[in-house]
């Protein structure tokens, strides 16, 4: 186990040198390094932060992932001979050539990188990611940061509301592959939807990468391709109890077939043999796997076929696992079909029938898992593809990386766009909860101030809201920063799939149902500490009398 454990590790950190190479950045950053290097500020201590400035989907959280691979990134980030002659290529000729071999040189020995836990709900305007470092090579960093965090956490997030919209009890697979964008798209949306709350993932290099259970059914296809019970090849099978005598199931589901015709006033003239030949086939392949769709032609005639088959596998001591549908109201229908596997449990005697399960694939969106729990139905699995893994209603989260300090002094950008102005200074974020153990406010201070503490009062003042102050006695102090990476190491265990899943459920468990509701929650309160709020107001001030205050980034 600990051998597999280990290859997968290496599995996971070549995926991530392949796919995240230095080069997957924007020409501007080279541009910029070479500036920085060539005026001899290329190692002037810098801290850039990675936020976003609204919580997706119209909500009032998000959550937090990517982390894992950006710190493979980090440990792995170095130019090759290839990377630079090629980068030679495309910068402008009067680039000075000892640039290059400042490139070949370069890595992330200097850099530390502090971060909000992966898996931790967050929100808007809350720093998740400090990075510090030599100012040329922390600029460096910043596309290829904000590319592996954006889409992680947005589609995390929206896996996360999924979760909360199906609740606790029904199982979720992904299966978003095919309407991805692109392989890499695919392969981060069934790990970050497994992190955000789905059981399952129909992606098999996921399972390999990732660790993630695999699932899947058949498709139409199979099913349509077959239009005789001659072309069910073998049509024997050993039942599973150690008889060692072939037997034929073609015979023996024909008599299920009549029976179960009776039982449920079907007629065997109507049903469609290609579509039994089939389950057949199927279920000679994979007695104790059977679950198809039943609705290719009809549910009702596929539900047939599907009750003769799997009578015919309880008979020889197989279990089959159940059905799936794929179109229509499937409210109605997963009613329909658990009355029938009810009735045939009581009349055949065939208790296997009482644990099949249904599982439910549509189209499904947000708001359709929603109306599905208002509904009378007997869904247990309930399969999302496209909405889940494109995040129709948000194709982005928006993160951004700024410059917040050079050379120990702050610095901020300042937009007439306030909501582009960004909070100078190197900071520490806190959670502070109330007395039942919600979080109930970010507070976002100077890194060099003491920590607030609990039972005590403190005044901040909620971000984007001028100069309105506010009072709070935190029952609970949370520190949300830790360090990650420091001197080219990776300084906190990385986390499995698995493991950082249980930490986006803790971490929503805490969060108080009036600001995770999908519609209309209540805002997050995120504030500035005094001093943090006074530095800048100070800067603004300096910035209007046309003073040294301000360097946008």
């Amino acid at each position: 186990m600990a051998a597999a454990s280990s290859d997968m590790r290496a599995a996971m950190e070549r995926s991530v040198r392949e796919r995240v190479p230095p080069l997957l950045t924007d020409l501007y950053q080279f541009t910029m390094a070479y500036a920085y290097w060539r005026t001899g500020r290329h190692q002037e201590p810098a801290v850039f932060e990675l936020f976003f400035r609204d919580n997706p989907f119209g909500g009032g959280f998000s959550l937090f992932a990517g982390l894992h691979d950006c710190l493979l990134f980090l440990r792995t980030f170095r130019f090759t001979d290839e990377d630079v002659e090629f980068l030679r290529s495309v910068l402008p000729p009067a680039t000075d050539p000892a640039f290059f071999q400042f490139l070949r040189g370069l890595d992330c020995s200097g850099v530390t990188l502090r971060s909000v836990p992966e898996g931790s709900v967050v929100f808007a305007r809350v720093p998740l990611m400090e990075v510090s470092g030599p100012l040329a090579v922390v600029q460096l960093l910043e596309t290829s940061l904000l590319c592996l965090v954006n889409y992680a956490s947005l589609v995390c997030s929206n896996a996360g509301r999924f979760r909360l919209a199906a609740g606790p009890r029904r199982k979720l697979l992904e299966m978003g592959l095919r309407r991805a964008q692109g392989p890499d798209g695919g392969l981060t949306a069934s790990r970050y939807t497994h992190v955000g709350g789905f059981d399952l993932t129909s992606n098999v290099q996921a399972g390999f990468l990732y660790g993630i259970p695999v699932a899947g059914t058949m498709a139409h296809s199979y099913v349509t391709s077959f239009s005789s019970l001659e072309e069910v090849r073998p049509q024997t099978l050993v039942a599973r109890n150690g008889d060692p005598d072939p037997v034929d199931v073609i015979s023996l589901t024909k008599g299920w077939l009549r029976r179960v015709c009776e039982l449920l006033g079907g007629e065997p003239g109507k049903i469609s043999e290609g579509e039994l030949a089939a389950f057949l086939s199927y279920a000679i392949a994979y007695p104790q796997n059977f679950l198809p769709v039943i609705d290719s032609y009809s549910v009702g005639r596929g539900l047939l076929n599907f009750c003769a088959v799997a009578l015919a596998l309880c008979e020889l001591d197989y279990r089959p696992v159940g059905v799936r549908l794929d179109s229509g109201d499937l409210c109605r229908q997963s009613v329909d079909v658990r009355r029938v596997f009810r009735l045939c449990s009581e009349h055949f005697s065939v208790s296997a029938f009482d644990s099949l399960i249904i599982v439910g694939t549509n189209n499904i969106t947000e708001q359709s898992m929603v109306e599905l729990n208002k509904k009378e139905n007997e869904i247990d699995v309930v399969g999302v593809g496209t909405h889940l893994v494109t995040c129709t209603r948000q194709p982005s989260l928006g993160c951004v990386y700024k410059l917040v300090e050079v050379r120990g002094r702050p610095r901020m950008k300042i937009s007439e766009d306030p909501e582009k102005s960004t909070v100078p200074g190197r900071k520490a974020v806190y959670r502070l909860l109330d007395a039942e153990g919600h979080p109930f406010l970010d507070l976002v201070c100077l890194a060099v101030e003491s920590p607030p503490e609990a039972g005590v009062s403190l005044s901040c003042y909620p971000l984007m809201c001028d100069d309105s102050r506010l009072s709070v006695i935190p029952a609970q102090v949370t520190c949300l920063r830790q360090e990650v990476f420091t001197k080219g190491r990776v300084t906190h265990p990385l986390s499995s799939a698995a493991e950082t899943r249980v930490k986006v459920q803790t971490s929503l468990q805490t969060l108080h149902p009036r600001h995770k509701r999908l519609q209309e929650p209540d805002s997050y309160g995120v504030a500035l500490s005094e001093e943090l709020h006074h530095l800048l107001t100070e800067i603004r001030k300096g910035s209007s009398n046309n003073s040294s205050f301000l360097l946008a980034n």
